[in-house]
């Protein structure tokens, strides 16, 4: 067995987005040398110019690197040979039927499996079903560089935990989950782990922790759908879901607290928990629970356009012909990730009633091509005015000024408790 316990001095990370970068620049800055692969060479260039393309991660910590030498971006995959560690971060989306799409993970497996040096250690980040690293990512790197798996080429699973924005937790400071396909897979995988964060859990085998993963997501994805539907029931009720949450809250045990929204957004919570419900029926089991989540999380931009709509009326108007600007379209607070975003069903309901809808988010100046919604690719953020008819809010950026808002005298359909009590604001 070749160099399980060896330190490793130089790391290769596979797609610079929003997960492999920040680990990219965590494994710098705790003293390895980093090889930031990435297919777009134009982030590449950036990088090399010190540049970051994320908003939340300042480009102080890229120029840093670079500086230093610790970051080496690059777009040729055949790098890995110089790497001790390999470390994939490709996207893990669904297919159009909503099943899961590999490709990224299987093109990266080839690319770099002839480039395999004896004793190097892969692991893969991913989101993904339980077994991929075992099915899937094991036999292409091991046929493409005639490697054997636990013996002269370590191989494991350890889920990105990154959430964009976080002020307390960091790359860092959140526990990382370690699963190999041995023992030996597992040990070479949480000594390299140990140089990079504070806190290392290893797990029986790389199921486990890709299970772990998609666990996480189910819980937020489950409870979400919950406070949406009992937002629904409140509205029908006329009490304030607001209230009532922060009053469960009061309890010291027993309850956590989750916020109704407009939708689900980011890559995690709408696409993981169908990786589990493929896997689970392949093995004839009926995951009823997760698929009722995601139907109710799905429909909340509907149930939204409906508020806007009756808003509207309130108002003498209709939706058709009405100007309508959506304010907010990341999926979440000051961040600059618009993927999955709640807003972009929302707009297509809304247009497809015949509305004439703009958006403005100071963070995204135009909307880029996304699979779901081509459509809407190009368009750019508008400043707020009084010329909309109405204002609905996705999404509540720390920039978002109440009282400047309010000053245009539109309504606002409010589904983020953003505003203060005011006759222009509807909850949502």
């Amino acid at each position: 067995m070749i160099g399980v316990s060896l330190p490793i001095t130089t790391v290769a990370v596979i797609g610079l987005g929003y997960v492999g970068l920040p680990l990219a620049l965590t494994c710098a800055e705790a003293g390895l040398v980093v090889l930031g692969i990435d297919h777009d060479q134009t982030k590449v260039d950036q990088l090399a110019e010190g540049a970051s393309y994320i908003r939340h991660i300042g480009p102080e910590r890229v120029a840093q690197a670079i500086a230093a030498g610790s970051l080496r971006p690059t777009a040729d995959p055949a790098l890995v040979a110089e790497a001790q560690a390999v470390l994939i971060t490709v996207p893990t989306p669904l297919t159009a039927d909503r099943q899961p799409d590999l490709h990224y993970v299987e093109d990266t497996c080839r690319a770099i499996a002839p480039h395999l040096r004896p004793g190097t250690l892969v692991v893969l980040e991913s989101t993904t079903w339980p077994g991929t690293t075992v099915e899937v990512v094991a036999p292409l790197l091991t046929t493409g560089s005639g490697l054997c798996a636990g013996h002269d080429l370590f191989i494991a699973y350890s889920p990105e935990r990154e959430d964009p924005g976080n002020r307390q937790y960091s790359t860092v400071s959140i526990p990382k989950l370690v699963g190999g396909l041995s023992s030996a897979c597992t040990q070479r995988a949480v000594a390299f782990y140990r140089q990079v964060v504070d806190t290392v859990v290893p797990l029986t085998d790389s199921r486990v922790a890709e299970a772990a993963k998609l666990c996480e997501n189910i819980f937020r994805s489950v409870n979400i759908a919950l406070v949406n539907e009992l937002k629904m029931i409140c509205d029908a009720l006329e009490l304030d879901v607001w209230e009532v949450i922060r009053a469960a809250a009061t309890k010291p045990f027993g309850y956590m607290p989750f916020w109704p929204g407009p939708g689900m957004g980011g890559h995690c919570i709408p696409i993981d928990p169908f990786y589990l419900s493929w896997k689970a029926a392949r093995h004839g089991v009926d995951s009823r629970f997760i698929a009722l989540a995601g139907d109710i999380n799905r429909a909340m931009p509907g149930w939204v356009a409906g508020k806007v709509e009756a808003c509207l009326a309130a108002h003498g108007k209709t939706l058709a012909g009405s100007r309508i600007l959506v304010l907010g379209l990341a999926y979440k607070p000051d961040i600059d990730d618009e993927r999955e975003s709640p807003a972009y069903p929302l707009i297509d309901h809304l247009e497809g009633a015949g509305a004439q809808v703009d958006h403005h988010d100071p963070l995204i100046d135009r909307i880029p091509v996304t699979r779901a919604h081509p459509q809407l690719a190009g368009r750019r953020s508008c400043l707020p005015g009084s010329q909309y008819d109405c204002f609905v809010l996705i999404t509540a950026h720390s920039t978002f000024d109440q009282q400047d808002l309010l000053a245009h005298q539109v309504p606002i359909v409010d589904t983020r408790h953003h505003f203060p009590d005011n006759p222009l604001v509807w909850r949502a």
